[in-house]
């Protein structure tokens, strides 16, 4: 029978595991599909472009923006980040979960269009915790760690705005948890509402009088 998919938004501070957590999850579920966002930065470390991210050049990001193809799209460390509308629409129309890896911003600009999408907030154990991540991945200059550091304060203020938290300490236990909430979204009555039209037509309707 067929399901409605979930839009499902995963947020964190940089360096708080989220995209990694994400990619375990993907690996473990099937009907799982990962919104790739388009962003004008340049790849870092092994990235590949339609994995990580769309790689494009500022003008085609902008061309996506006057064409309406884009959900939501921000600016952030001069350069901009952007979700795709129709990959979205079309894998929630197959009955496919779609996962988003994204900032406080852009959730907030998708949830305010998409009310019924899942929030998830991935928070690390602290602040010290944070900064030994950030500088043992060696991805960034210490100038942009800093600057990671001080958003990642005023990120972590809107924790209370999701629907669920993951402190990631232990990471098995966090990919564990996040599974269990796709999971779960997966028996909500938003879900399984045509399901449970079917089979209650089989019982006659929600008006049939007993046999």
């Amino acid at each position: 029978m067929p399901r409605k998919g979930s839009l499902i938004i995963v947020s964190g501070p940089s360096g708080a595991g989220k995209s990694a957590l994400v990619s375990a999850v993907l690996a473990l579920l099937p009907g799982l599909s990962f919104s790739v966002s388009y962003t004008t930065r340049a790849p870092r470390g092994n990235e590949r472009d339609g994995v990580e991210y769309h790689f494009i050049s500022k003008p085609e990001f902008e061309a996506l923006i006057r064409d309406g193809d884009l959900l939501e799209w921000a600016e952030v460390y001069g350069n901009y980040y952007g979700t795709a509308r129709k990959f979205i629409d079309d894998r929630l129309s197959e009955g496919n979960d779609v996962l988003l890896d994204i900032d406080v911003q852009g959730a907030r600009t998708i949830r305010a269009k998409r009310p019924d999408a899942i929030g998830i907030f991935i928070m690390p154990p602290s602040y010290q915790v944070l900064r030994a991540r950030l500088e043992t991945r060696r991805l960034d200059k210490d100038y942009v760690i800093e600057q990671r550091l001080r958003i990642a304060r005023r990120e972590i203020t809107h924790y209370k705005t999701y629907d669920y938290l993951i402190v990631n300490d232990d990471f098995d236990e966090s990919a564990n948890e996040l599974k269990a909430i796709i999971l779960g979204s997966r028996c909500r009555m938003t879900s399984r509402a045509e399901s449970a039209e079917s089979i209650v037509a089989t019982f006659g309707g929600l008006d049939a009088e007993d046999p």
